[in-house]
């Protein structure tokens, strides 16, 4: 299980506290019940430990022996790989590259919009916040379809998408006028006990987890 009480593990994952691309690679880690140590740090002072093994600082990075990873597409798929069991991702190469894409559409479609919105002006964010919102909405077919995304079982897509749907209140996006379909698969992800277990104190103040 991760922690971040020693310096003990041979895997360590610097990450923000509240980048939800950190919260994804923290929540593959926790689902899979890797043992490493998270060291949750302030972006805009990396330490120096981290800036000698990424010198852009960026997070999160990965660090397992020699290796050192600062994508968190790649540590995901990486962490899957290296621990098998369980796999959160389809066995066979067509599956898993229909997979790949969909992560890369929802990067390119929804996370540019949650940077938009965090890190633009009011005007821009406004705009952005709503493209995000009926983006969503539109999505209802797929997230009533099956429990997970496109899947009778969670899997990386679902990891990527969970951190995202747990920043909509603290976006300015109430999570009920998103459509009872995404509230629905929301709080099944929600639910997991491994989702509870990554959200960083500062991502515990976001949202509230289902009773």
């Amino acid at each position: 299980m991760a922690n971040t009480s020693t310096r003990k593990s041979a895997m360590t994952l610097f990450s923000s506290p509240t980048c939800a691309l950190s919260h994804s690679a923290r929540l593959v880690l926790h689902e899979k019940n890797i043992t490493a140590e998270i060291d949750y740090y302030d972006v805009n002072e990396p330490p120096e430990d981290l800036l000698e093994l990424n010198p852009t600082g960026i997070s999160p990075t990965l660090v397992e022996r020699g290796l050192v990873l600062y994508d968190a597409r790649i540590i995901m798929e990486y962490l899957d790989e290296r621990f098998p069991h369980p796999p959160l991702h389809q066995m066979d190469p067509v599956s898993r590259a229909n997979d790949r894409m969909i992560i890369k559409r929802i990067d390119q479609d929804w996370y540019s919009l949650l940077d938009e919105i965090i890190n633009s002006g009011e005007k821009k964010a406004s705009r952005a916040r709503k493209l995000l919102k009926e983006s969503l909405l539109s999505t209802a077919p797929v997230f009533e379809a099956r429990p997970f995304f496109m899947s009778d079982e969670f899997s990386l897509i679902d990891c990527t998408i969970a951190p995202l749907l747990w920043r909509l209140p603290s976006l300015g996006i109430e999570p009920a006028t998103a459509g009872d379909a995404l509230n629905k698969y929301a709080n099944r992800l929600f639910r997991r006990p491994a989702f509870a277990t990554s959200l960083s104190s500062a991502e515990r103040e976001m949202n509230e987890l289902p009773k």
